[in-house]
């Protein structure tokens, strides 16, 4: 049996691939709505809730998974620390699948990088005018209780428990705008010329992740672009294609069918 913790839309793509070598896959993501999205796949079990080191073990040898695939969102440290750690105590095989960085190769004065959200206030003094947050719902009562100068709006999908967190957290409704993504570059656009957004914070997220369009509109109305750094954790099997990725699997295609 083969394992995957999924948190970014690349888990269509690889479901897809892996499904053409077994089906022989369990699945964990953190959310009911992460859950939805994989339904159509074929599989022996799907877990939709966030899982502790425990958690992890007891899926581990209720299933008797024998390789397990880390594609978590690049920014969920903690769940790939905690699966880390289940598979090493269980002598099971560990893989990384991340997207690659569309940010590397960029350099740009509009373009500023901070390790943590603490940083923001000080980043944000030399700012006027309205933020953006695209960093999603998690994020948003933290960036809110940092007191910043600026009017913050954040950028969140459009789901019930999301806006009542958002709401109960403090933030005003007026701030809030709730859509799902990735955007192209006119409805990003769009929202900075309506919000008058002067800057927005963002995760580089990946090509995947909408990162280019988000860019090409931020530079394209000189705005800056605040991006947050991705945690640095050291990966021992570490692969930033899906092809790469499927072709592990693949190799190791009688370990997993059992």
């Amino acid at each position: 049996m083969i394992g995957f913790v999924l948190g970014t839309s690349e888990g269509n793509e690889i479901l897809e691939k892996v499904n053409k070598i077994t089906d022989n896959i369990v699945i964990s993501t953190a959310t009911n709505y992460g859950g939805e999205l994989l339904k159509k796949y074929k599989f022996k079990h799907l877990n939709t809730q966030p899982l502790d080191e425990e958690g992890f073990k007891r899926l581990i040898k209720e299933f008797n998974i024998k390789l397990f695939v880390d594609a978590s969102h690049p920014y969920a440290k903690e769940v790939s620390k905690t699966l880390i750690k289940a598979c090493e105590d269980l002598n099971i095989e560990y893989i990384r699948y991340e997207r690659k960085s569309y940010l590397d190769n960029i350099e740009n004065k509009n373009i500023i990088r901070v390790d943590n959200y603490e940083e923001l206030p000080k980043v944000l003094e030399n700012i006027e005018g309205n933020v953006l947050n695209t960093t999603g719902s998690n994020n948003a009562g933290f960036i809110n209780s940092l007191e910043i100068k600026n009017r913050v709006i954040h950028r969140v999908l459009p789901l019930p428990n999301i806006l009542q967190k958002l709401i109960d957290s403090g933030i005003k409704i007026e701030n809030i705008v709730a859509i799902k993504g990735p955007f192209g570059k006119e409805i990003n656009n769009g929202i900075i010329k309506e919000y008058e957004i002067k800057a927005i914070i963002t995760k580089d997220s990946g090509l995947e992740g909408g990162m280019k369009e988000k860019i090409d509109s931020a530079l394209e109305n000189n705005i800056n672009v605040i991006v947050i750094s991705k945690p640095k954790i050291k990966y021992k099997n570490f692969y930033e294609t899906i092809d790469d990725l499927i072709e592990v699997i693949e190799n190791k295609k009688e370990l997993i069918i059992r």
